[in-house]
């Protein structure tokens, strides 16, 4: 049974202007958005920016209403959930966010920062159980016990991400959403964040929906791998499948864009160029949104919007390419 299912989910914001707020049209961030994600796997989600990832991963939290769609968690659609039971079910998906300084609250002590999920939902022991429950949980990400004395302003961002880590784990969530955990950070110290997002899956069995723009990263850390472009998914399944042969044509310019380490395999690489940047959401193009910038369009991409479609087991793309004919 899969922990998370996301089925049709779209999140559309209205726009509205003077001052009587009329509606004047639609932002489409997220649209028609589905998959699946199994207990103890990662699925990575890469795209360029604008193209709606954190929007998708913020409403499936339900920290965005869904406009709609479903998001199962456990059997259960969260997306109608209230109250009470939202509140309930939050214990069970938890998020990393991208800046590991912004997103923790500089004037607590990471003892109060990583205890506040725990205080929140009344799991919280007295003082000294309390902090023996913080001294795991630091102990679980790395960090020795005496850090929760500490402010944020005085850890490293390596470090403040390890107890933004902390805090994610404090409720013992099957579902962890990580909105690009590692971008903010050096490159000899990304490697030991995405250790440690590994070695926790491995230990606790969390899901990871994982979010990035490194390829390298969703390739050592993922099981499976979805594409957006502009609200939608172009392609997904395997990880090696997907990286090794992408089948849409974006997904072949992100691959082509990620340098070889070897100078010569560089030097004679024949890339494959985008023109221009990605349009608007408030004015997406008709047919594939992908097709003013694709080298291979043609008329029917122009026209007709492509359906995820099985081209190897488990390997599906939105793309009219091999229909030409």
């Amino acid at each position: 049974m899969n922990l998370l299912e996301v089925d049709a989910l779209s999140v559309h914001f209205s726009l509205r202007r003077g001052w009587l707020q009329r509606r004047v049209g639609t932002l489409k961030a997220v649209d028609g958005v589905s998959f699946t994600l199994a207990a103890g796997r990662t699925l990575g989600l890469v795209g360029e920016s604008g193209c709606g990832k954190s929007t998708l991963a913020r409403a499936i939290l339900q920290l965005l209403p869904v406009t709609h769609g479903s998001v199962f968690l456990n059997g259960v659609d969260v997306a109608k959930l209230g109250g009470k039971a939202l509140k309930s079910a939050r214990r069970s998906m938890q998020m990393v966010f991208q800046d590991p300084y912004a997103s923790l609250d500089p004037r607590m002590t990471v003892l109060d920062i990583v205890a506040e999920p725990l205080d929140t939902h009344g799991l919280a022991g007295r003082d000294v159980a309390r902090r023996r429950q913080v001294a795991e949980l630091l102990g679980r990400v790395g960090l020795p016990a005496d850090a929760m004395r500490r402010y944020p302003h005085e850890f490293s961002g390596g470090q403040r991400q390890r107890v933004g880590i902390a805090r994610a784990l404090a409720l013992g969530p099957r579902l962890v959403v990580a909105d690009e955990p590692v971008s903010a950070l050096d490159m000899s110290i990304r490697a030991q964040i995405v250790n440690l997002f590994a070695s926790l899956q491995a230990e606790l069995g969390i899901a990871y929906l994982f979010i990035a723009h490194d390829l390298a990263v969703v390739k050592h850390l993922a099981h499976e791998v979805a594409v957006m472009y502009l609200g939608r998914i172009v392609e997904r399944g395997p990880v090696d499948r997907v990286l090794s042969a992408p089948g849409h044509p974006y997904t072949q310019a992100l691959h082509a864009a990620v340098p070889d380490p070897d100078p010569e395999s560089e030097r004679k690489r024949v890339r494959l160029r985008l023109k221009g940047e990605p349009p608007s959401p408030l004015d997406a193009p008709r047919g594939c949104a992908f097709h003013p910038r694709c080298p291979h369009a043609f008329e029917r991409c122009r026209v007709e919007t492509p359906r995820l479609r099985e081209v190897f087991a488990g390997h599906e793309v939105a793309c009219h390419l091999d229909l030409v004919s």
